[in-house]
């Protein structure tokens, strides 16, 4: 990013990748062709991961049928695997707006990610979204699916959808959505996540997003001790979450393939690095980032959610400045 601030920041689901940028025009306007070529030409697994993540996410929130069109006019495994997709979609949207027949949703949604994997054996997608199904299970064990409650791969960890997420492991070794569905799994079936947090950290390769997970949870538990008034002044002070922050910066940021990066991993890392006071070294970090902002985790620490983009900008001036030792960046946001 220049360091004279002429890169004004925004948020766009697409990110840094600019081919889903069309796709997703295109898809909101009940188009599908565009993402048809779109999914062909994913150079990973990883990137079909996270395209048709946000594809789904396009086509619920357009209430458009462009997936059902697509199955309709040219059947194919990519079709299935979107269809799974905004199912799962629909089934999680709905249990967090509350509505009634979740699991009626849910059961649709297993159904077609089944489907999908018969007609796409290799792809990790399906498994991906079966593991994100497996939040909507009841926290109780006794009362949860088989599939959801299988033994860890250690004697410490918990049960949990750990068969599942060994389907979308052994396809993509280290995929970051499934690792992500599957913290969010057990966190509902109330689960001390970020002991497994921990655990996954102890063993994800130099280059891994996974590295990255701490962040997340330190990120979204100020949230929550916020919203009920139970905060300290040196939440981000401890050991442990400047330990997290470095390794996520010396072993994600400085090693990881650059055009796998997610924005968001990317606001993650600025944002602890940030409040831990580790200001010059979260500005390379905020120069990646450009313009491709994401809200959160920016909404949690800013004085309120809608003032994300104020708050980014500020932490993104101060760090800068402390690179440079230039204090019109500071200034100019005081």
């Amino acid at each position: 990013m220049p360091m004279n601030g002429a890169v004004h920041p925004r948020f766009h689901p697409a990110g840094f990748d600019g081919a889903l940028r069309t796709a997703l025009d295109d898809v909101r306007a009940g188009r599908w062709r565009s993402t048809s070529e779109l999914l062909r030409n994913c150079r990973t697994w990883g990137v079909r991961t996270s395209r048709s993540q946000v594809l789904a996410a396009a086509v619920v929130a357009a209430q458009g049928d462009a997936v059902e069109a697509w199955l309709q006019e040219e059947p194919s495994a990519d079709a299935l695997m979107m269809r799974a997709r905004v199912r799962v979609q629909q089934a999680l949207g709905a249990h967090r707006a509350g509505k009634r027949g979740v699991g009626l949703l849910a059961d649709r949604a297993r159904a077609a990610c089944f489907e999908a994997a018969r007609y796409g054996p290799a792809d990790p997608v399906p498994w991906v979204c079966l593991v994100a199904l497996a939040q909507l299970d009841w926290p109780e064990e006794g009362r949860r699916r088989p599939e959801h409650r299988a033994q860890p791969p250690e004697g410490m960890l918990p049960f949990g959808p750990w068969v599942l997420l060994h389907e979308a492991d052994k396809r993509d070794p280290g995929s970051r959505e499934a690792w992500h569905r599957m913290i969010q799994a057990l966190r509902a079936y109330g689960v001390n996540v970020r002991d497994v947090a921990r655990w996954i950290c102890s063993w994800a390769p130099d280059g891994s997003p996974l590295l990255l997970l701490p962040l997340y949870l330190q990120a979204e538990h100020y949230a929550k001790e916020r919203a009920r008034g139970a905060l300290t002044p040196l939440y981000w002070t401890t050991d442990l979450i400047s330990h997290s922050a470095w390794r996520a910066l010396e072993g994600w940021f400085w090693c990881a393939d650059r055009t796998s990066w997610s924005a968001q991993d990317l606001g993650h890392l600025a944002q602890a690095l940030f409040s831990t006071g580790l200001y010059a070294e979260a500005a390379p970090v905020f120069e990646v980032i450009g313009p491709f902002v994401t809200p959160e985790p920016w909404k949690y620490i800013a004085e309120a959610p809608d003032l994300w983009l104020e708050q980014f900008e500020r932490a993104r001036d101060k760090c800068l400045a402390a690179a440079t030792g230039d204090t019109r960046y500071a200034a100019r946001r005081r």
